[in-house]
């Protein structure tokens, strides 16, 4: 099953194409990698993908459910996490996810077991400090524990790793890897490496469209075609 379809999506901004017939599946139970560069509208399509961005033409499906700009009913299928998420600061985690829970109706007797399991899953389980003091990777697993909260069937993280030193991104991906027992996930990044470690499948962004999509294994062995070349190696190296 496709957790999620893209089909023919096009979007500009002013005179600049950004996505010129992006053609997108994510198959359910992987972890699916977004790769290109900056401005290749990796960010464009995610936002397309929760109904915050129109689109100039194109469809896109979640759950089988069509995706339309300025409704939220297809959103009680994801979880989102920014790339530089923001926090009441004057919040603990627990206190923080709990309130997330109780504007989005869950049930508070489910919401108080829900919300201890996932902050013992992203390593904040027996943080009590103000999230006012918390590192950028520290709120980066805050995020994906909120992003988690409602049980998605989709998990959306935008270049969840950037900024982050070798060890935060570790940290990162290693609840990606643990979280995909829970949902299927769709990140967004530059970091070839990344995408090496934990994904099950990937696309790489060029011009606007997809230019190579398959499981890991497959694009390793895949030749890259002409006018693409240059771009593998660039962010393949």
């Amino acid at each position: 099953m496709e957790i999620l379809t893209i089909k023919n999506l096009k979007k500009s901004f002013g005179g600049k194409e950004v996505l010129r017939g992006l053609d997108l599946s994510v198959p359910e139970h992987s972890i699916f990698g977004l790769i290109g560069r900056n401005g290749e509208g990796k960010t464009t399509t995610m936002k397309a993908i929760l109904g915050l961005l129109k689109p100039d033409s194109g469809q896109i499906h979640v759950c089988s459910e069509k995706v339309c700009f300025g409704q939220t009913r297809t959103n009680r299928h994801v979880g989102y996490l920014p790339d530089v998420p923001e926090f009441y600061a004057y919040m603990t985690p627990l206190e923080y996810l709990r309130f997330c829970g109780e504007i989005s109706g869950i049930d508070k007797a489910d919401l108080a077991a829900r919300s201890n399991e996932l902050l013992e899953l992203v390593g904040l389980g027996q943080e009590q400090r103000r999230i006012k003091g918390f590192s950028r990777g520290m709120k980066q697993r805050l995020g994906i524990a909120q992003a988690l909260l409602n049980r998605p069937k989709l998990l959306i993280c935008d270049e969840p790793t950037s900024a982050l030193d070798p060890v935060g991104r570790k940290e990162i991906l290693d609840i990606l890897l643990a979280a995909k027992e829970q949902t299927t996930i769709l990140f967004s990044t530059h970091i070839l490496s990344d995408v090496e470690r934990i994904c099950t499948e990937a696309a790489f962004l060029n011009d606007g469209k997809v230019a190579m999509q398959g499981t890991i294994e497959e694009l390793r062995n895949m030749r890259p075609s002409d006018g693409f070349e240059a771009l593998f190696l660039e962010v393949t190296k």
